[in-house]
């Protein structure tokens, strides 16, 4: 799948992390797929097994195919409400095409990606 860092959220919101474009919106709403300007492609997946849920918890502000800029509202979640359902929040963060670079490392919360 791809080298990652996983997150746990203290507020249910996901923002673009940089320029790009939707590549894969689930219809459950817990997982997005998007793919920057220079082609790395990111996966975001919010908790574990909230597949399940069908999209209840979540709310999508963005469509597949769609152009977002870095910082757009992306998705929400319940926290609360995911938590007390017996979910865990903790966010897997994939570079989906980790494969295409010679490196791909986490430093100081930042990812550094060498072609």
């Amino acid at each position: 799948m791809g080298k990652g860092i996983a997150v746990k959220p203290t507020a249910g919101v996901v923002y673009a992390p940089f320029d790009g474009k939707v590549t894969a919106l689930l219809p459950s709403k817990h997982a997005i797929d998007l793919t920057n300007n220079q082609g790395v492609g990111l996966l975001i997946h919010i908790g574990k097994d909230t597949v399940e849920l069908n999209g209840n918890h979540f709310e999508a502000y963005v469509s597949l195919n769609q152009l977002v800029k870095k910082g757009d509202k992306l998705l929400s979640f319940d926290i609360d409400q995911l938590v007390s359902e017996g979910y865990t929040v903790t966010t897997p963060i994939i570079i989906t095409n980790t494969a295409e670079y010679s490196a791909v490392t986490f430093e100081d919360g930042n990812i550094k990606i060498e072609v």
